[in-house]
């Protein structure tokens, strides 16, 4: 995979996702995040919740940096992307995104609609019994070449 290529997942903005002013909860743009990456490693072949059986290790967030741009309100649809901007021996930094996504682009580019949040996500491993950081194993690795 270059570094290069962006993943998307679209997600529905729920009740449950907003604050008493009708807006999303700043905080839940990382759990969307989380998810678009979780499905990015999936399209990848890397499942992670079989990780710890096979590889007695895991991926855990070890640092966040967001930059908020706009609101997402009830119903709104997001288009979350995900890239690799850098990989290390123990860590990958993952860029991400989020989009309002407007029905005239819901069939063509979604990440043409409104930047909504943008971040990037320092993904660590770490062994899963001790939560010591590990090097990745190089089958994961290859993975994103």
């Amino acid at each position: 995979m270059s570094l290069s290529v962006h993943f998307g997942w679209p997600l529905r903005v729920y009740w449950e996702d907003t604050d008493a002013g009708g807006i999303v909860f700043y905080a839940n743009y990382l759990k969307f995040f989380e998810r678009a990456r979780t499905e990015w490693l999936r399209a990848l072949g890397v499942e992670q919740h079989a990780l710890k059986g096979q590889t007695q290790g895991m991926f855990i967030v070890s640092e966040t940096q967001l930059k908020y741009l706009g609101p997402a309100r009830l119903d709104d649809q997001l288009w979350v992307t995900a890239r690799l901007i850098e990989k290390g021996r123990a860590s990958l930094v993952v860029a991400q995104e989020a989009y309002k996504m407007t029905p005239t682009l819901s069939l063509g580019d979604p990440s043409q609609g409104p930047k909504l949040c943008e971040g990037h996500i320092r993904i660590g491993w770490v062994n899963a019994d001790t939560l010591k950081p590990s090097r990745i194993p190089q089958t994961i690795l290859e993975k994103f070449e």
